[in-house]
């Protein structure tokens, strides 16, 4: 059982300028969440870096979860 959160555990769609939906799906339940995301910040330290931080992803798995 994986718990640590990796980047291919999320889909990332572009709707708009600075606006993303972020879908995250669970590894081990399959469950799925998702939200709109303006926070270009986020994006950027997570769907364009070339390694996410378990901070950064932490923080955009939250957002899913809880937005």
């Amino acid at each position: 059982m994986r718990t640590k959160v990796q980047i291919s555990d999320f889909s990332f769609i572009k709707k708009g300028y600075g606006l993303y939906r972020v879908i995250y799906e669970s590894p081990v339940t399959g469950k799925c969440w998702s939200t709109m995301i303006n926070d270009m910040t986020l994006i950027d330290a997570t769907l364009n870096a070339d390694e996410p931080t378990a901070k950064d992803l932490n923080m955009l798995k939250w957002f899913c979860k809880n937005k």
